[in-house]
């Protein structure tokens, strides 16, 4: 409120620019970015209220999740200008059961958001969550068979090689002698 007296006494009006980039002023941009969080605080505050009506919680949670990607921008202005980085020291997300979500750039839901028709769906898709194998798991049933190490142990394999390999040497030795002209010479 005192800011707002302050700008009315002095007349000016120090407004965000539209895009992050027109900042050159590290201040400036970690001002923009408090502004930001705050707006973003009210309306998650807002959000939380379920009578609100369908309509409503919708377009309050895209209004979150565009200043959401305009803290990114400011953020990526403000590391870009030389300041401290954000979004590498940010809190983590985490899941209803407490792991820590991958990837968590996307669409957010807040609030009575979650609750909508259609969101809820999306929800108990996720909650359907097959753990991946690690390294010894993965290794556990290999051996020397899958690398190939005793393909020749059950008889089959030597005489196929023997047999291609005898073929593959008459055929060498004889293009070999046409090319050098000793056949004609043996005769």
């Amino acid at each position: 409120r005192w800011r707002a007296a302050k700008e009315a006494e002095t007349g000016e009006k120090d407004r965000r620019p539209f895009l992050a980039t027109q900042c050159t002023e590290l201040p400036k941009c970690e001002k923009y970015r408090l502004e930001i969080i705050r707006e973003i605080s009210k309306k998650v505050a807002q959000i939380q209220n379920a009578g609100l009506g369908e309509f409503r919680i919708r377009d309050l949670n895209d209004e979150i999740n565009k200043l959401l990607r305009e803290k990114r921008h400011w953020e990526n202005q403000i590391s870009s200008l030389g300041g401290p980085h954000y979004r590498r020291y940010g809190p983590k997300m985490f899941d209803a059961e407490g792991r820590e979500v991958p990837g968590n750039r996307g669409y957010k839901y807040f609030g009575a958001a979650k609750n909508l028709p259609g969101v809820r769906e999306l929800f108990e898709q996720e909650t359907q969550y097959v753990p991946k194998k690690n390294y010894a798991e993965l290794m556990k049933n290999i051996d020397a068979e899958y690398f190939g190490f005793q393909d020749d142990d059950d008889g089959i394999l030597i005489p196929l090689e023997e047999k291609a390999e005898k073929e593959y040497r008459e055929k060498w030795i004889s293009e070999w002698k046409e090319k050098n002209g000793l056949e004609e010479m043996e005769e």
